[in-house]
């Protein structure tokens, strides 16, 4: 059994990353604190929020959110400052507009090219051996192969 709880203590390690000292009073900022910081990428460990992080900068991005809610700012006014300040990297899901529009689309764009390349190849390729197999041996050529295949 207490094998069971160590286990489950050392998986739920990054709950532990908002620290006493930075959480709210008023528990309604304090929710919205938290469900904006899961939207918010920690810039040290990449694929973390900052929400999950212990990393010194994501602390910082936290007490900054804080701060900022507690100035009075909306939800997006908030998200706004920090991603004027850091860029569109810190957002977990980024928007699918403006240049980062061209990067999703990039992938899918490329697949659709890379496959008519691939069946222009194949169309090409089939069309070169029909020609060939189409193609009439002379008599000579005909009595030449009938000697190689004897030999």
């Amino acid at each position: 059994m207490k094998r069971i709880v160590l286990i489950v203590m050392m998986f739920a390690t990054p709950v532990f990353a908002v620290q006493p000292d930075e959480v709210l009073d008023d528990p309604v900022l304090e929710q919205r604190a938290r469900d904006l910081s899961a939207g918010l990428r920690c810039l040290v460990c990449r694929n973390e929020s900052i929400d999950e992080s212990n990393a010194d900068l994501a602390r910082d991005l936290r007490v900054l959110l804080r701060e900022r809610l507690v100035a009075g700012d909306t939800d997006e006014q908030a998200i706004a400052f920090i991603v004027d300040r850091y860029g569109e990297y810190v957002l977990l899901k980024p928007t699918a507009s403006g240049s980062n529009l061209f990067l999703w689309l990039a992938g899918p764009i490329m697949l659709l090219i890379a496959a008519a390349v691939g069946l222009s190849f194949l169309r090409t390729r089939s069309k070169a051996r029909a020609s060939v197999d189409s193609a009439a041996l002379s008599e000579d050529e005909k009595e030449r192969l009938r000697q190689i295949l004897e030999d």
